[in-house]
């Protein structure tokens, strides 16, 4: 190992070892092509297909990135969805119809979840709630 970097065997080894959750992710995150027009006319769809992924169980969590001020839109987003390789998370990424009309470029990353809870699940598109 270099003095600047670890491997992630080695981080996932690390985390398991202390009962961490260690959780195979995958964020997704989403900039703005240069044209807010272009987004906003896929935007339907786009919506659309995020709900889908939400009712597959791939996606667990997604929105809008604002500016560091939180005033402003600029187009950007990140999205956290279970896939079973990076490039299966590439693909879904991809098939996104903000990706696939180049109104947005996107790059995804491999994410360990570690730490965090939940209790209940929350679909936000429609509200429905259920005990897990």
């Amino acid at each position: 190992m270099s003095n600047d970097t670890l491997t992630k065997d080695f981080i996932v080894g690390v985390c398991k070892e202390k009962g961490f959750l260690a959780k195979q992710m995958y964020v997704v995150s989403t900039t703005s092509a240069g044209d807010m027009d272009r987004i906003l006319a896929n935007l339907e769809e786009h919506l659309a297909y995020q709900v889908e992924l939400e009712r597959r169980g791939i996606m667990f969590s997604a929105g809008p990135v604002f500016s560091e001020d939180g005033q402003t839109w600029h187009g950007e987003g990140m999205v956290v969805i279970r896939a079973d390789s990076l490039d299966e998370a590439r693909d879904i990424a991809g098939a996104d119809p903000m990706h696939r009309s180049g109104a947005r470029n996107f790059t995804v990353r491999p994410w360990l979840m570690n730490e965090g809870s939940i209790q209940i699940r929350v679909n936000y598109s429609d509200g429905s709630v259920e005990v897990v």
